[in-house]
Order: C-alpha cells, then structure tokens, then sequence
C-alpha cells in the first residue's frame, strides 16, 4: 500500500473525539455534571463536516476510503456533494437503517459506555463486530492487538459515536435500469469499489448495496479467508484490489503487479 499512497497525499479525518486518548466530549458545555446535554452531530451532520476540511486544505475532489461507519459517512457526503467526490473505495458498507439485533446490542453498548466503564460486553462485541467469529478463533494475536486498542478508546464518545450510527436513516439510493432517468433518482455518481471478507459479519450489507448501486460504476469484491477487516487480515490482496481500482480510473498507470511482487518479496527476504 505505501508503493500507491507514495503517488497521493492523505488526509485522515476521524470522527469528534474518536481519536487515541481523546478527552471526555460535552464536560466543557456544562460544569461537568451534566454530560447528557451534549449533543453529538448525527451522521448526516459528520458528513457535512468534511466540506470544512476540504476547504481549509483547498482540495477539490478526494478519492474516499471508509471503512464501516466511515464509509456510511462518505457515502452520504457523495450523495450530498457529488463534484467533490472522484470515487469512493468502501469496506463492509451499508445503506440500511440500524436492524433490530444491531439496535438492540448497541443500546447495551451505549448503557455501559455512558458510565466511562469499557466492559468485556462492549469488547467481545466490537470484537465481532470488527472481525466475526470465525476470525476471533483463528488469530488471537491480532484480536489481542484490537482488544487492547480498545482500552485507549474514550468511552463516552464513543458512546456518542454508536448512538448516532444507530439513528442513522436509510441512504435512499435506488438502481435506475433506465440511462435517461439515472439522474432522477438518488444514488452515487462516481466509481465505487465495494470490499468485504468472506467471514464478515457484514457481508449481506455489502450485496445489499451493491444491488441498489449502477452496475457499470460499482464493483463489489468478496475476499477469501478473510474476516471483517480486510485491511488487517489480508493487506496484500486489499492493496491489489486498490491498485487495480485506481489504475481503471487513470491512476497510477506506472504501477505494476510485478514491481509490487517485487518489493515485497525483497521485504520478506530481509
């Protein structure tokens, strides 16, 4: 993946006080007390939110990457402002509304998190919701590396974080068959690339909306022996399927499989 990024420059944008180490979001409002009345943007107001940044580093179009949430995120930007969006390269998607199992283990999620407690609840599930079952049994060591980043999560906004997800609305985007009223109906105007593991707990998501995107702009990619987190479990087969992605659009023509191959094999050899 450095080979590709080398050719791009990149802007990371996380979500308000989703970051390592972040401070408690909503004290600063009150004396502290009250944390309750801090009112976290919804999803449709964090994808507005990348139109700032996008104007305080004066770029025009972006290339997106999300993954999740954040790909909800983007997805929703490029509906709203779809000249600033050149294409969007999407892993474990979703267009729908919170289900009713996903409502119901986030809430206990978010009864927990409010209190600043992370518990093993909340871990085990964002544990398999991250990577799956099947995952989780067969690389502890990577699970480990996810359960203790955890740790450095701040619960209370994270809690904020899940309880926006879980209000989000359905993204509205329709499949139009005919060329001459794609323009009427809502969906996304630029290539996307949809990714998932073939043991991701998100996989009917990902073909769900696949089916309501425009065949001849969407491509949607399952990955084997892979859990939900294609970038962690399988970085090499998610950097050849990007490569490819961009070179269709025009991008890093340059680029060849052999040079990659190349590089990491000298890599391993040292």
């Amino acid at each position: 993946m450095h080979d590709i990024l080398n050719h791009f420059c990149v802007y990371h944008v996380n979500a308000p006080g989703q970051e390592e180490g972040a401070m408690p979001l909503g004290l600063g409002a009150t004396d502290g007390s009250h944390p309750d009345v801090f009112q976290y943007p919804s999803v449709d107001q964090l994808a507005d939110m990348i139109l700032p940044v996008m104007q305080h580093f004066q770029i025009r179009r972006f290339i997106g990457v999300g993954v999740g949430a954040g790909a909800n995120i983007l997805t929703r930007f490029a509906l709203c402002h779809p000249k600033a969006v050149d294409s969007l390269f999407l892993i474990n998607p979703t267009c729908q509304k919170a289900g009713w199992t996903e409502w119901a283990y986030q809430k206990m999620n978010v009864f927990y998190l409010k209190k600043g407690t992370m518990t093993e609840f909340t871990k085990n599930y964002l544990l398999w919701h991250w990577f799956g079952d099947k995952t989780l049994e067969d690389n502890h060591d990577l699970a480990h590396v996810f359960k203790e980043a955890a740790n450095k999560v701040n619960p209370v906004n994270l809690c904020y974080f899940i309880e926006s997800f879980i209000r989000r609305s359905d993204l509205g985007i329709v499949r139009e068959h005919d060329t001459a009223k794609k323009h009427e109906v809502r969906t996304l105007h630029c290539n996307v690339m949809l990714v998932t593991g073939d043991n991701s707990p998100h996989v009917d998501s990902t073909v769900d909306m696949n089916s309501k995107l425009d065949p001849m702009e969407t491509t949607w990619m399952k990955i084997a022996d892979c859990g939900g987190m294609p970038l962690e479990e399988q970085p090499e087969k998610v950097c050849d399927a990007f490569r490819l992605f961009l070179q269709g659009m025009g991008y890093v023509p340059s680029l060849s499989q052999c040079k990659i191959v190349e590089k990491r094999a000298s890599s391993h050899h040292h």
